[in-house]
């Protein structure tokens, strides 16, 4: 089983660019949220070790020195990151997430997927994977 999930993670990681060290992995992931039109603030990863992408595929991944968590004080909602986060991104979405979790009432719920659709683009929809989903204002999430 170890086999099959080293040589998928393997592949998901093939042709990537791959940055090392807390300042540049901090710099690419504030270019990508750019490029993608996401606020800077919507992930506040710390102690960021190793980030990637591969621009074929739109996967990336975050790998942080330990999990933490974080307290949007716009969304009056905490966050929990794992030590690494995926998804797969294109303009205004990143999709199919894993290490992304938000407490609600007294659960933690994963975060799957995240986008800007609506037509204004003040509003900013977060989904599980059980599509049940809520959106926020983007203004909640720039940087703090």
């Amino acid at each position: 089983m170890s086999t099959l999930v080293g040589a998928n993670a393997k592949k998901e990681h093939q042709g990537a660019e791959i940055v090392h060290g807390e300042d540049a992995c901090h710099h690419h992931c504030m270019e990508l949220l750019a490029e993608l039109g996401f606020p800077k603030g919507i992930l506040p990863l710390k102690g960021l070790e190793e980030c990637g992408r591969v621009r074929e595929t739109g996967f990336v991944w975050m790998k942080l020195k330990a999990p933490f968590e974080h307290f949007f004080k716009g969304t009056n909602t905490k966050v929990s990151y794992a030590a690494e986060v995926t998804a797969y991104v294109e303009k205004k979405k990143m999709k199919k997430m894993t290490g992304v979790k938000s407490k609600q009432m007294l659960l933690w719920v994963p975060i799957s997927e995240m986008s800007i659709d609506d037509p204004s683009g003040e509003k900013i929809y977060f989904k599980t994977p059980m599509g049940i989903g809520k959106s926020f204002p983007i203004s909640a999430f720039e940087e703090e």
